[in-house]
C-alpha cells in the first residue's frame, strides 16, 4: 500500500520519502577513497513519517522510532544537532518517527530522515536558511542527504552531490524488499567491483542505458537478491536500486504493478509506490 503526506491531514507529520536509483555507474575514485558515480535518482511516494515538538530549553531529544539505533549515532538526532549549532539556535526539538522504509535496502531511508529534519527544523526554528546552504551540511552526513533536500528527480554525478533536475515519464514501481541488509561499505570495498565504467550522460539513459554496475557484486554476495531479481524479471525488467538489497521494475498504471504484486511470494516483503519528480517533501514545503 502506498503511504502518503495526505494520511496526515493535520500537517504535523512530516514526509521523509524513499527513493530509487535507475542506473548506477562507478567511474572513478577520488584519492580520499570515495567512489564517484553517476547516477539518476527517483522519488516515490512511499515515506518515513516524523514529527517535530519544538522546546525552548535547546535539548535535542528522540522521542519515539529508531530505538534499535543509540541516539549518538542516529542520524535525526545527528542532523538536528548539526543544524542547531550552525544555526546558533537555542531551540530545543522533540523527534517521533514512524519507520516503514526498510534498512539496508537501497532506498535512502537514513537520509532522507537526515534531509527531512534539516528542512523541517529549518522552518520550525525560524532559520530560513537556503536549501543550497542545508544540501552542504546535509552532503557532510551522507551523500545522498542533498537530493532529498532539493527535493527534485537528478541526474547526479561526483559522489552523488553534484545534482540536475531531470524530468521521467509517469510510472508505478513494484519494489521487492528480500529479507536481507546489504552493505553499501561491504560492496563498494568488494575487489570485484567495476570502477572504470565509461561515462554515460542523459540521452544514453533516457535511450534505455540504465545499468547498475554494484549488481554483480551484490547477486554473488547475497542469494536473496538474486532470487528476488530473478523471480521480478518474469513479469518486467527488474532493477536493483543503488548498492540493494531492493529490487524494482516499473509499470505503465497502478493496476498493472498491483496486479504483479498479487503474485509475490510470502517470502519477499513488497510494496506499490508512484515515481514522482518533485518529492513529497518537496511538496509539504509549498502546500
Amino acid at each position: 500500500m502506498t503511504q502518503n503526506i495526505m494520511e496526515y491531514p493535520d500537517r504535523a507529520w512530516w514526509p521523509a520519502p524513499a527513493k530509487l536509483n535507475l542506473m548506477l555507474r562507478v567511474i572513478g575514485r577520488r584519492p580520499d577513497g570515495y567512489h564517484l558515480l553517476q547516477t539518476v535518482f527517483h522519488f516515490i511516494d512511499y515515506c518515513d513519517q516524523l514529527k517535530f515538538e519544538i522546546t525552548d530549553d535547546g535539548i535535542i531529544r528522540r522521542q519515539s522510532g529508531n530505538e534499535s539505533i543509540p541516539e549518538s549515532e542516529d542520524l535525526i538526532i545527528r542532523a538536528a544537532q548539526l543544524l542547531q549549532h550552525m544555526a546558533g539556535t537555542g531551540l530545543g526539538v522533540s523527534i517521533s518517527i514512524d519507520k516503514r522504509i526498510p534498512a539496508g535496502g537501497g532506498l535512502g531511508g537514513g537520509s532522507s530522515d537526515a534531509a527531512t529534519v534539516l528542512v523541517a527544523l529549518n522552518q520550525l526554528w525560524g532559520i530560513g536558511m537556503p536549501l543550497e546552504r542545508l544540501s552542504v551540511l546535509g552532503l557532510s552526513l551522507g551523500a545522498d542527504v542533498p537530493v532529498f533536500i532539493q527535493g527534485e528527480a537528478a541526474w547526479a554525478e561526483g559522489v552523488g552531490e553534484q545534482l540536475t533536475p531531470i524530468q521521467l515519464p509517469p510510472v508505478w514501481y513494484l519494489v521487492l524488499v528480500p529479507g536481507c541488509h546489504v552493505s553499501t561499505a561491504d560492496v563498494f570495498r568488494d575487489p570485484e567491483l567495476t570502477r572504470n565504467a565509461p561515462r554515460t550522460t542523459i540521452r544514453d539513459f533516457l535511450a534505455g542505458r540504465q545499468e547498475n554496475d554494484c549488481l554483480p557484486v551484490v547477486l554473488k554476495r547475497y542469494p536473496e537478491v538474486a532470487e528476488a531479481i530473478n523471480w521480478l524479471s518474469e513479469y518486467a525488467v527488474a532493477r536493483l536500486t543503488g548498492t540493494g538489497g531492493c529490487v524494482f521494475a516499473g509499470f505503465g498504471s497502478e493496476a498493472a504493478a498491483r496486479e504483479v504484486l498479487t503474485q509475490v511470494p510470502e517470502k519477499f516483503r513488497a510494496f506499490v509506490a508512484e515515481g514522482v519528480d518533485d518529492s513529497p517533501l518537496r511538496q509539504r514545503i509549498v502546500i
